[in-house]
């Protein structure tokens, strides 16, 4: 699990002492299907060289998955007992992927210099709390305090709010690294994120770098097939190929607003979920039938999103767990003729884990004092380091950030 390439160095007077060396990258994104754990060595070149050491993806409990599901999809805690103990629940499962890779690569804590946690996404309302424009938010759990008392390493989590509070969605967050592993100065290119959620990175071959979320991707797929099959996601696309696209049950499904807002957009779990598809079932489709629609929206709903916005695109490289799913590739390739549809590995970026990778590149960026979001791709006011710091207390004051 090695991958290269480029991160832009700081600029001018910019400090790069902390830039170099280890750091740890954790997410569990949409699908809550695992705790996506990467070993990321960063050092200086002429541009500065990002490279994958080790990576691995850790399971949740049954148990604490369920729960942070049905969080996800919309279901309320049931108390603020409840929030505080799953948000230590959280952290102590991310502190335990963390030691565990470091266990597994050989290397001593005190040698990487800072964790990057995502945490969990239990609800994403960056457009206002239920849909009326006031006081948006997005929360993930998994206390840094936690992840940084566990491990002993400095921990910086907490990434998306800021960008929310400059009037962002908090959401993609990793265009700028996206745009330095993958840009090529030859063609248009794309890079599409196929998590619960789709999103894309544009990469104009000359032009700003640009980013939104698509719809599902595979959060509709997973949960309608845990229901119907008790396999919490489709292998390689298998339940869907036992039925037929439904073209009614498609318009339907079509017919969401959401899909025609403009960018900057993104969205989540609580907006996806089953019951939004009950709503637009009749009640007498085949399950496999549903599986096969619901793949095809997913198709063309990624598809329809990049026409929209970088028609000229050449190349469209795919990351995250849904590029394992050989039969979705498939019908997003042909929604696209014309373009190549591949996967990150064939440009050396292990597709498993460059959201990983992304967050140790977050943490880096902090401690250097740096910007990690890019206001043409979330709508924030202006670029701001994102995340809370959270000291570890056993390394030397080179973890502190700022420059």
């Amino acid at each position: 699990m090695v991958a290269n390439g480029t991160v832009p160095s700081p600029g001018p007077g910019e400090s790069d002492g902390p830039l170099q060396g280890l750091f740890l990258g954790l997410i569990s994104g949409t699908s809550a299907d695992g705790i996506d754990a990467a070993l990321v060595e960063f050092r200086d070149a002429d541009r500065l060289q990002a490279h994958l050491v080790a990576g691995r993806t850790f399971p949740w409990t049954e148990e604490l998955r369920d729960r942070l599901v049905a969080l996800g999809q919309g279901q309320d805690a049931q108390s603020l007992d409840e929030l505080g103990a799953l948000d230590v629940q959280v952290g102590e499962a991310f502190a335990q992927a963390a030691t565990g890779l470091i266990e597994e690569a050989g290397i001593a804590p005190f040698q990487v210099r800072a964790i990057g946690s995502h945490g969990q996404t239990v609800r994403h309302r960056p457009e206002g709390a239920r849909f009326n424009g006031q006081h948006p938010f997005t929360w993930q759990l998994g206390d840094g305090n936690v992840i940084a008392e566990r491990t002993g390493i400095a921990t910086v989590a907490d990434f998306r709010r800021r960008d929310v509070a400059a009037g962002g969605h908090g959401a993609p967050l990793l265009p700028a690294l996206h745009a330095a592993l993958l840009h090529d100065a030859t063609e248009d290119r794309a890079v599409l994120n196929l998590g619960g959620i789709a999103n894309f990175t544009l990469l104009p071959a000359d032009g700003p770098v640009r980013g939104f979320d698509t719809g599902p991707a595979n959060c509709l797929m997973d949960a309608w097939c845990l229901r119907h099959t008790g396999q919490s996601f489709d292998v390689v696309g298998a339940f869907a190929a036992q039925g037929q696209v439904d073209p009614d049950l498609l318009v339907r499904l079509l017919d969401e607003p959401w899909f025609m807002l403009p960018p900057p957009k993104s969205t989540g779990r609580e907006h996806f979920h089953l019951d939004w598809l009950a709503t637009r079932l009749r009640g007498s489709e085949a399950a496999a039938d549903v599986q096969a629609t619901l793949m095809e929206l997913t198709a063309i709903t990624v598809a329809d999103a990049l026409r929209a916005h970088q028609p000229a695109t050449r190349r469209v490289l795919a990351c995250g767990g849904g590029v394992h799913n050989a039969r979705l590739l498939k019908a997003i390739a042909a929604q696209l003729p014309g373009m190549t549809v591949a996967s990150t590995a064939d440009h050396g970026v292990d597709p498993d884990f460059v959201e990983a990778m992304g967050f140790a590149w977050l943490a880096r960026q902090t401690l250097a004092g740096l910007p990690g979001n890019l206001p043409a791709v979330s709508g924030a006011r202006g670029p701001r380091v994102l995340g809370a710091f959270y000291p570890a207390w056993g390394q030397p004051k080179r973890t502190q950030p700022g420059p």
